[in-house]
């Protein structure tokens, strides 16, 4: 890699006229991602990882760790980049692109560890446990893709810095469903992803507001996750039978 690692442009300095509008929406959202992480899980963290009534496999552990890794690395980044430390925020993109490698892996294994588990212990019908891995695929999906397009584009500002919020809002989905009352107000079809369409929202507008027009990363990128997330909501309530026999397989 050159020695400009992947996230040195998460929050780089903008054109001028509308500088000061973008460092502070970037560092907002990142420390947003964070609050609504650390919220959400709060309210299972104690009965899940810390004290589970029956142990859960090692690598929801590495899971969780990795996970609040990244949201710290998203927001030291974007502190960074406000107070202008470009020596040290290209040291950290080496680890943030460790990191973002290692979650695909990671949450695809939590995934299918977690789903057995569930089965094995009848907190989940094998149909269930089955038909909810389209979930956390698609969302490792998601992720993997904007990060990958991120490295890519990395010397493309304005690609690079949406296509990061895009990436860390794919991982907050686990979380904004813990909220209480977005468990009570919202059908299970909208109630995963209502919390990340919503940071995805705020991106849009905020280039709405500030340029007067939306960034190509948005214009393809959000419908592309929302399909997404369709697909994978009606694989998951509808049980698809191909998908079925494939995630049986998966779990098996």
């Amino acid at each position: 890699m050159p020695d400009a690692a992947f996230p040195i442009e998460l929050i780089s300095p903008s054109p001028a006229g509308i500088g000061r509008f973008k460092r502070p929406f970037y560092l907002f959202v990142a420390l947003l991602i964070a609050v609504a992480v650390a919220y959400g899980f709060s309210q299972t963290i104690s009965q899940n990882l810390i004290s589970p009534p029956v142990a859960r496999p090692w690598i929801l552990y590495v899971h969780a760790a990795i996970y609040f890794a990244w949201v710290v690395l998203f927001v030291a980044q974007a502190v960074l980049i406000q107070a202008r430390n470009l020596r040290f925020h290209r040291w950290l993109g080496w680890v943030g692109f460790l990191l973002g490698c290692s979650i695909p892996v990671v949450g695809i294994g939590t995934a299918l560890a977690m789903g057995k588990f569930n089965l094995d212990h009848g907190l989940r019908s094998a149909e269930e446990a089955a038909a909810f891995l389209a979930v956390p695929i698609n969302d490792m999906i998601g992720f993997t893709i904007s990060f990958v397009l991120a490295i890519r584009w990395r010397r493309k500002p304005e690609h690079h810095r949406r296509l990061m919020l895009i990436a860390s809002s794919c991982l907050t989905a686990a979380a904004f469903v813990r909220f209480p009352f977005v468990w009570n107000a919202f059908p299970m079809a909208l109630k995963w992803y209502a919390g990340v369409d919503a940071l995805l929202l705020l991106g849009v507008c905020r280039d709405f507001v500030v340029n007067r027009r939306v960034h190509s990363v948005y214009l393809y990128g959000v419908p592309l996750l929302v399909f997404g997330q369709t697909i994978a909501m009606t694989m998951f309530l509808l049980r698809i039978p191909t998908w079925m026999v494939i995630a049986r397989w998966l779990l098996n």
